[in-house]
């Protein structure tokens, strides 16, 4: 079994988290495959802070 991680982010803290992935995958993803999925794959985990605040309104 992996180890599994929490972590509380604000709704801004979740924007850059974000956006960070997506500069990353912009920039490094196209050389390195795995690193790609795996970025990828995190940002599908990631809820989108717009959605967030809608649904909770």
């Amino acid at each position: 079994m992996k180890n599994m991680h929490t972590i509380e982010l604000n709704d801004e803290e979740l924007r850059l988290l974000r956006s960070a992935l997506r500069s990353y995958l912009q920039a490094f993803g196209h050389n390195e495959a795995d690193l790609l999925r795996a970025a990828k794959h995190l940002m599908i985990k990631l809820p989108d802070p717009a959605t967030t605040a809608a649904n909770a309104s």
